[in-house]
């Protein structure tokens, strides 16, 4: 595994080969590992692998960060992960995605991404007001939006800790253009 700089990808385990998400995904993975890039996703199937699989078609390292315990019909990482590290939590899991990241991309997904670009938008949060390193984040679609405005609205969420993207190219464009990325 190198020691270069990751992105963290989420996304939903549902989404199918040949799905336009699918092809968004793989697409995505591609991209960030021609701007060398490793990945870092929760390792299993759907988005995760087709990142994955993007990634590691350009020789990038792909690291699955998995949870045996927490989904016991999931078989392992798929197999474009080059690095599989196992957690026994959710919270754990969540963590160590964001721990290894240096920027996260948020793409189309359910339950598990909303936590998962809750986490990253809070990381942000916390390190706007505490005056640390922000991990530059990137949510794709329009649910994410919707979602965005509600938390705005509702719970004070600074709009700014996470930028809302249209497509999976112009999110993938925001995040390279990130100091914090280069």
């Amino acid at each position: 595994m190198s020691q270069q700089k990751a992105v963290a990808v989420f996304g939903s385990s549902a989404t199918e080969p040949g799905s336009k998400d699918w092809v968004d995904a793989e697409r995505a993975g591609t991209r960030l590992a021609a701007a060398g890039l490793d990945v870092v996703t929760g390792g299993y199937g759907g988005t995760m692998e087709a990142v994955s699989r993007g990634a590691a078609a350009r020789g990038s390292g792909v690291i699955g960060v998995t949870a045996t315990a927490l989904f016991p019909s999931r078989s392992g990482a798929n197999r474009h992960v080059t690095l599989e590290i196992e957690t026994e939590t959710l919270a754990q899991r969540i963590g160590a995605l964001i721990d290894m990241a240096h920027g996260t991309l948020v793409l189309p997904g359910s339950i598990g991404t909303a936590a998962e670009l809750m986490v990253a938008w809070n990381f942000n949060h916390i390190a706007r007001l505490a005056g640390g390193t922000r991990k530059p984040t990137s949510a794709v679609g329009e649910d994410w939006a919707e979602l965005a405005e509600l938390l705005v609205r509702r719970t004070g969420a600074n709009v700014g800790d996470v930028h809302l993207s249209a497509s999976v190219d112009d999110a993938v464009d925001w995040l390279l253009g990130q100091e914090e990325m280069s």
